[in-house]
């Protein structure tokens, strides 16, 4: 079953999800419709999460270099700079690249629900894909966020504002959690976690 917002809420309050938005943000300034963001908290079957400011990574071609989970090379990624102007703060993402982000907010996840996430439609729109993998039943940490640029143009990436959102399922208990089998991607910190085996 799709969890709705009285149900995050609630959650949230008891460390599901921390800091935790009760309702969606859409502007800064919200009396008088100022400073518009790329929206961020709690709707009304979902969570819309923040990109952190702290480490976006972009890949780049290493010549003579394969790509491989098994024996992930850390210098086939470069940090990329987090720039500031009167529309906030923002990573950019090249044409037809590909990029590691972390999400600000932290998750514990219950052990009766499966987290998955979805981009955002508003940048879906420019071309841009979020590729994020589920969070499992009682995973906690810090999402690594992937994102791909399919589109021609290089694009803003906002910082501190909306980037994907989560959708909670609850399913009948499971034998062994994600925590039970000590995952390897348990208690990820605010800050790219490269692929491990």
């Amino acid at each position: 079953m799709l969890k709705n917002d009285r149900w995050i809420t609630e959650q949230a309050k008891a460390g599901m999800l921390e800091p935790f938005q009760e309702g969606l943000v859409r502007h800064l300034e919200p009396e008088e419709s100022l400073r518009p963001v790329l929206s961020f908290g709690c709707s009304s079957y979902g969570y819309d999460l923040r990109l952190s400011p702290k480490e976006f990574l972009i890949f780049k071609h290493v010549p003579g270099t394969v790509m491989n989970p098994k024996r992930f090379n850390p210098q086939n990624l470069e940090p990329t700079s987090l720039h500031k102007d009167e529309d906030g703060d923002y990573f950019i993402l090249p044409a037809h690249s590909y990029g590691l982000g972390v999400a600000l907010e932290k998750m514990k996840v219950p052990p009766n629900i499966t987290v998955i996430c979805l981009g955002k439609s508003t940048y879906a729109r420019l071309g841009i894909i979020v590729n994020t993998t589920p969070a499992e039943a009682s995973w906690e940490g810090h999402l690594t966020l992937e994102f791909s640029n399919s589109s021609g143009a290089d694009c803003r990436i906002y910082a501190n504002e909306g980037i994907c959102q989560l959708l909670f399922f609850e399913g009948d208990p499971c034998e062994t959690t994600y925590s039970d089998r000590e995952g390897k991607y348990q208690h990820q910190p605010e800050k790219v976690t490269l692929a491990r085996i």
